[in-house]
């Protein structure tokens, strides 16, 4: 399951978490702040996450012959909202990502296109409050692959939400990021463990492109 070591696994075995999610036949792209304000080391919030972005726009170019869905969230605030949320309080780093500013317009390199839903969330997950779940399961979705950053934040809250939501959750390795390694693989066990399956950007694309 990881490489967190051969006593972790045995326990985590033996309490009966890591067996495989479900792969559906009608998945979505859920595509987790992919903005400035997380991509561009010169932010606050950012690290450098070329590689993350690279490959999630692999996996959306294969999603797309499908009809796949593809959801992209940003985070931004209003002054209101930044004066009065609690979690701006708790991450105050987050507050210069304001509605309408550089750092939260998706990054230039992705795909995003008219067609696409766009969802400007307030909290972590992609789910709360945003009704994300009813466009996916309008569109039939079954199944979702989260992408995006960060792992350890909105990445591990969007999948919680997605698998609470009736969705099998896929999380492509490669498409997801942190600004630290420690939380990120931390973050990959977890999910792995309880929440859906962690596998290869290259497993991903070949079960989007068994079913086109």
């Amino acid at each position: 399951m990881s490489l967190h070591g051969a006593e972790t696994d045995a326990t985590y075995a033996a309490a009966g978490f890591g067996a495989a999610t479900r792969r559906g036949p009608r998945p979505a792209v859920v595509v987790v702040d992919l903005t400035a304000g997380f991509t561009d080391p010169s932010y606050p919030t950012g690290s450098d996450l070329s590689a993350v972005v690279a490959a999630t726009s692999s996996l959306v170019e294969a999603a797309r012959p499908l009809g796949a869905p593809v959801a992209w969230t940003t985070i931004a605030f209003t002054p209101a909202e930044r004066d009065t949320l609690p979690w701006l309080v708790k991450v105050p780093g987050m507050r210069g990502l304001m509605v309408g500013s550089d750092a939260a317009a998706f990054d230039a390199r992705l795909d995003v296109r008219a067609d696409d839903h766009t969802i400007t969330k307030k909290g972590a997950s992609a789910f709360f409050d945003t009704g994300l779940a009813s466009l996916l399961r309008a569109s039939g979705v079954d199944t979702v692959l989260v992408c995006g950053a960060t792992t350890s934040g909105c990445v591990r809250a969007t999948a919680v939400d997605a698998v609470q939501s009736g969705f099998g959750v896929l999380v492509p390795r490669e498409c997801v990021g942190d600004r630290a390694a420690g939380p990120h693989e931390a973050t990959l066990f977890d999910i792995d463990a309880k929440y859906g399956d962690v596998l290869s950007l290259d497993d991903a694309v070949g079960y989007l492109k068994e079913l086109a």
